[in-house]
């Protein structure tokens, strides 16, 4: 028997949680938010490798509404901020409608019922009338497709999978990729293991982080005086708001790129490894990373970068397209996500049996990165093209709980049973988007997870936050169609 509730949420993580916190206090308290691992936390449960951290700013990646007066420091680690989800999602009374362990696999709208039916792997079905993704872009490793990785006898881990179990003591060490997680594990790692190999294809633009600790003085005037607290997040909203850069031949990120450059001058005096740590292609085309211990680690006697493309993985070491092939006693996959690949291992099928991956077609798109035509009662927390590196993911989130509470306060409004988003308002939407996309440094040739595998550009907003959350601060009620209306309301 299927367990029934007003909304169904999928991912317990911050975008779960914020949608769930909005729609109670909208006095939608049915909701029920099924979460495949053991906890609530999502990307920062699954994420526990060495170095774990924030690239934003700790008062500024945290919830409007629940700010916290404790950080340690600037920029949060792993098991901060997962603590913090923890207590909010107690705090707010949220934890009572998680189902954890529960993947699911299905969701298909029941046309004659106007209900979503979701299924999860081991055969439990829940149904409700609305239906909200909240898992986001990052909740799916990639495995890379190396000839011969499954004969490696030593332990093979992806960075978003950590064995906790996994001792890495006197064991030579090869990190595959050199992206956030990357340039987070190899310092923690370095001179506490045998030798590190750092196996680059591309380099990352990287940006020094000061991450000074909050005193105890500072952190006690947080919580006796939030509006300190208050202005300290809005300074950094806006500092990062106005640093946000992806148009083509953007002043300001040629200036960044300056200092990007200057930072490596500075932190590499060898030029042949400067040369090797150096990126060719545009500041903004792929996410700028965080870190000022990355730099002095590549350089230590016991870590080497290997620039060299990749050619197999023997079952004791890493074979280079040169012949070389260099000892490892362990693997670590620092190689990203299916990013590009929103609800990957989901069915979710709308009207008339529509999948919504054959709509798509390998592209996908929503209109503002949360609904679809066809999909009636359907959305998208970290949807298509709402990701903007230069601010905080979590105003995103807000955002996008705030737009579905608004959808579904005109639905009681208007007494309707469903709302869908036209194709009309689809198509309007995506010339805007395609323009506008038009004019970034994503389009100009380099390659990254903001990309599908034929090159479009499926993750990236090209605006910045504020010109997002006005657009989604209310539904349009004419870019929409109500069905099951009993009532109107002038």
């Amino acid at each position: 028997m299927s367990e029934r509730a007003e909304v169904v949420v999928l991912g317990a993580g911050f975008g779960g949680l914020t949608v769930a916190h909005r729609l109670a206090q909208l006095g939608i308290d049915d909701v029920v938010i099924l979460e495949r691992d053991d906890g609530v936390g999502g990307t920062w449960r699954a994420n526990r490798y060495p170095g774990a951290a924030c690239d934003v700013p700790s008062h500024l990646y945290s919830l409007s509404f629940a700010p916290n007066p404790d950080w340690s420091t600037a920029y949060a680690s792993q098991a901060e901020i997962l603590d913090y989800v923890e207590r909010c999602y107690d705090r707010l009374d949220v934890r009572r409608n998680v189902r954890t362990r529960t993947e699911v696999v299905e969701a298909r709208w029941e046309e004659a019922e106007a209900m979503w039916r979701v299924r999860s792997r081991d055969g439990a079905t829940f149904d409700a009338p609305v239906l909200v993704s909240a898992i986001g872009m990052f909740h799916s490793p990639k495995v890379p497709d190396i000839p011969g990785l499954d004969e490696f006898t030593g332990p093979v881990v992806h960075s978003a999978r950590w064995d906790p179990g996994l001792d890495l003591r006197d064991q030579r060490v090869s990190v595959i990729g050199t992206g956030a997680s990357a340039i987070q594990i190899v310092p923690a790692i370095a001179g506490e293991v045998a030798h590190v190999d750092v196996y680059q294809r591309t380099p990352p633009w990287v940006l020094p982080r000061e991450n000074p600790p909050f005193t105890d003085e500072q952190k006690q005037e947080f919580a006796e005086r939030p509006e300190v607290a208050a202005k300290l997040r809005q300074d950094l909203h806006d500092m990062h708001e106005g640093t946000t850069v992806f148009l083509t031949g953007d002043r300001l990120a040629r200036k960044i790129e300056a200092y990007a450059r200057s930072f490596l001058e500075e932190s590499v005096p060898d030029p042949v490894l400067r040369e090797q740590l150096t990126p060719r292609y545009p500041f903004g085309c792929t996410r700028p990373l965080i870190s000022s211990d990355y730099y002095p680690a590549i350089q230590r006697p016991d870590v080497d970068l290997v620039t060299t493309g990749i050619e197999r993985i023997t079952p004791t070491g890493v074979q280079t397209v040169d012949g070389t092939e260099r000892a490892a006693d362990v693997l670590v996959l620092c190689t990203g996500f299916h990013a590009a690949e929103y609800l990957r291992g989901i069915e979710v099928v709308g009207r008339e049996g529509v999948r919504i991956h054959d709509r798509w077609a390998g592209v996908p798109r929503a209109y503002h990165g949360i609904a679809v035509p066809g999909f009636p009662n359907f959305f998208m927390l970290y949807g298509p093209n709402t990701n903007q590196g230069g601010n905080s993911i979590l105003l995103m989130l807000e955002a996008q709980a705030q737009f579905v509470a608004s959808a579904l306060e005109v639905v009681r409004d208007r007494g309707a049973s469903t709302v869908e988003v036209t194709e009309e308002a689809m198509a309007r939407y995506l010339d805007e988007l395609e323009a506008d996309l038009g004019r970034t440094v994503w389009t100009s040739g380099c390659t990254s997870y903001f990309h599908t595998a034929t090159g479009d550009v499926v993750t990236q907003l090209p605006q910045k936050a504020g010109w997002y959350r006005e657009r989604t601060e209310s539904l349009v009620p004419g870019d929409f169609t109500f069905g099951g209306v009993t009532c109107t309301t002038s």
